[in-house]
């Protein structure tokens, strides 16, 4: 049973508290000692080696399991919505009606302001007074909870989520699973509650979307914990990064990539000092068990006994799961020119997905291909190394360069060959120790070889596809999502790889952490064709920022260049029509800031007076006002877009 908590800390105040929580199952101990702490604006990233025990924390966290021990003590009255991986909501209502649901409570205010205002006609003396302080209350209470902004909000989050108007009357029993858990999502946005709880929250959402839930966090305004494999997600949105092993959970300020390498200075230095105490141990014992039986030395052997005695020794340090060992070296070094591709297009039979694409890849660079789903990002490493025809162009590869590719479907797996047979085959000359040397380090060790491929989970697979990719020594490497299946782990591991990889990377991932940490160029494929980046994604993001920026400078400048000379009114008109859209934006927002001002001055004006009728009269125009605001801002919205 949870109990409440009113403490404040730092002048925040503490919403939940876990004490020596300890989670069993069947008497094998999952984790203890667990202690946490969330502050009302708390952003939280959770994180551990798959099978720590995340999803079970939270469930535990939000009251969904119960600890076999331990205590969970909650802020009284704790507003708090959690998104299970799994989640989804039966409902037979509207995707619209049911967002409306999250502000039920206030439209039923808004109901009875209404039915206020015309009880006041009918009253008088001290029951009109009574009933004038009830709706200045309700009226202000209304205002602060977002009464005239809902739907607004609603739009917004539902446009964020990609569920654009023309589904709006969809019923929700018409979802795919994916829709309902982003439904499900933008349902708890709505809500805004004091804390929100995310198991992979990325989940079923594009690149485009998680980018604008990344903004909308790092905006909100209650606490948050999150589990999420996205690396780049939590960076974004995480300031501190808890860490869970079987016997604690540790606390490090700031966002995945801090703690990454804060982990790893922790770890060198209880090393250290667990190789220092060992030593020092080693040379007391020694000293006592040489000096004790000897008359002239027995008091300071003595001594060192006590001394070891009361010396608290450290435990060894948890270096938990061992890791894999992943290297990739070329037998050969490649031409400078790698790969050349000119204006060519892509796509199946007729059905061009972007032209046109040119590509000049250079030794020792890392290339990652990026752009929308469905835009040929498979399809043009597929055209590059001969599995789908190039509509139109073809590619050159240079001098000594020697393609080794990874396939995201891994169909160049044998599912009936063992893990070494699969190894093996393929490198029938290569000694047996080697091959099983080359398995141990991506993790196939003992009896794992001799398991059939088939029965390999997706991330074993992967890495038994990574390991034949490094036997082959290549200097040019093509890889389709190398970091699908892959635990964190092993996706650092592979970074590291190929970070130190003495030859040239093309690549496609949806793992921005990825990109970011190993592309020194990002190319972005679009309907136009190729558009050149050189940089990592960060680099990638805040030149796209800079030209959505300019967008609108840039696009009259267009305009004039594709207009033919002769078309001169159809250039003038345009001009005309541009710089009329840009004035009555204007004119809005000086329209859209005095009727706020206005409307601040009514409700101070209410405040001074208890004149019924007066309250009356201000309430109306108060309520004409703002619903000119809305349409204003509607308007505003509509233009927006056409600027």
């Amino acid at each position: 049973m949870a109990l409440y908590l009113e403490i404040c800390y730092n002048g925040l105040m503490i919403i939940l508290q876990a004490n020596k929580i300890e989670r069993s199952f069947a008497g094998e101990l999952l984790f203890d000692n667990i202690n946490l702490q969330v502050d009302e604006s708390d952003r939280i990233a959770l994180v551990g080696k798959n099978g720590a025990g995340k999803s079970t924390l939270l469930k535990i966290l939000v009251g969904e399991e119960e600890p076999t021990s331990g205590q969970i003590n909650k802020k009284r009255d704790l507003s708090l919505s959690y998104l299970a991986q799994d989640s989804r909501f039966e409902s037979e209502n509207t995707i619209y009606d049911e967002m409306l649901l999250v502000f039920d409570s206030l439209r039923q205010q808004e109901k009875r302001l209404r039915q206020m205002e015309l009880q006041m006609g009918e009253l008088s003396g001290e029951e009109l007074t009574t009933l004038m302080t009830q709706y200045d209350q309700l009226s202000e209470d209304f205002r602060q909870k977002g009464g005239f902004t809902y739907e607004a909000d609603i739009r917004a989050i539902l446009n964020g989520f990609k569920f654009d108007q023309s589904m709006w009357q969809m019923k929700i029993s018409e979802l795919s699973g994916g829709q309902n858990t982003r439904l499900a999502l933008a349902k708890m946005l709505l809500e805004k509650p004091e804390l929100l709880v995310l198991d992979e929250p990325t989940n079923h959402l594009d690149i485009d979307t998680i980018a604008w839930l990344e903004t909308y966090l790092i905006n909100y305004s209650g606490a948050l914990i999150i589990v999420s494999h996205d690396r780049y997600f939590l960076d974004k949105v995480a300031t501190i990064t808890l860490d869970l092993t079987k016997h604690s959970l540790d606390r490090y300020v700031g966002n995945y990539s801090s703690f990454v390498v804060q982990k790893e200075q922790k770890l060198a230095t209880e090393a250290k000092n667990y190789e220092k105490q060992q030593k020092e141990i080693a040379a007391l014992e020694d000293f006592v068990n040489r000096n004790l039986v000897r008359a002239s030395t027995t008091k300071r052997a003595q001594s060192r006994r006590k001394q070891l005695e009361k010396m608290e020794r450290l435990d060894r340090p948890e270096t938990g799961g061992r890791s894999a060992n992943m290297t990739f070296k070329s037998d050969k070094v490649s031409g400078n020119v790698v790969l050349t591709l000119e204006d060519a297009a892509i796509g199946y039979g007729e059905e061009v997905l972007s032209e046109p694409i040119n590509l000049d890849i250079r030794k020792f660079n890392a290339v990652a291909i990026v752009g929308p789903n469905g835009i040929g990002k498979t399809t043009l490493i597929k055209s590059l190394i001969g599995q789908v025809p190039f509509i139109r162009g073809k590619e050159q590869l240079g001098a000594n360069v020697e393609v080794g590719y990874y396939d995201q479907t891994q169909s160049k797996l044998t599912a009936s060959n063992t893990v070494l047979d699969e190894l093996w085959n393929d490198f029938k000359l290569t000694p047996e120790v080697e091959i099983r040397n080359r398995l141990g380090a991506f993790l196939f060790s003992g009896d794992d070889v001799k398991k059939s491929v088939g029965m390999l989970s997706g991330g074993e697979r992967a890495r038994l596809l990574l390991a034949k990719l490094s036997m082959e020594n290549n200097n040019f490497l093509i890889l389709d999502e190398p970091t699908n299946h892959l635990d964190i782990d092993s996706k650092e591991v592979l970074e590291n790889a190929l970070i130190d990889f003495d030859g040239t990377l093309l690549f496609v991932s949806h793992d921005r952490y990825f990109i970011n940490r190993v592309a020194t160029q990002i190319i972005e494929l679009s309907e136009t064709g190729s558009t050149l980046y050189l940089g990592d994604y960060d680099y990638y993001l805040e030149k796209k920022a800079e030209q959505e920026a300019l967008r609108e400078e840039t696009e009259q400048v267009d305009f004039d260049k594709l207009v033919p000379a002769n078309d001169y009114q159809l250039q003038k008109e345009n001009q005309k029509e541009q710089r009329r859209l840009a004035r009555r934006l204007e004119q809005l927002e000086a329209q859209i800031e005095d009727l706020d001002s206005q409307i601040s001055q009514l409700q101070e004006a209410m405040q001074a007076t208890n004149d019924a009728n007066e309250l009356m009269e201000r309430q109306q125009q108060i309520d004409q006002l703002t619903a000119a605001q809305e349409e204003a801002m509607l308007e505003w919205e509509e233009l927006a877009e056409k600027v």
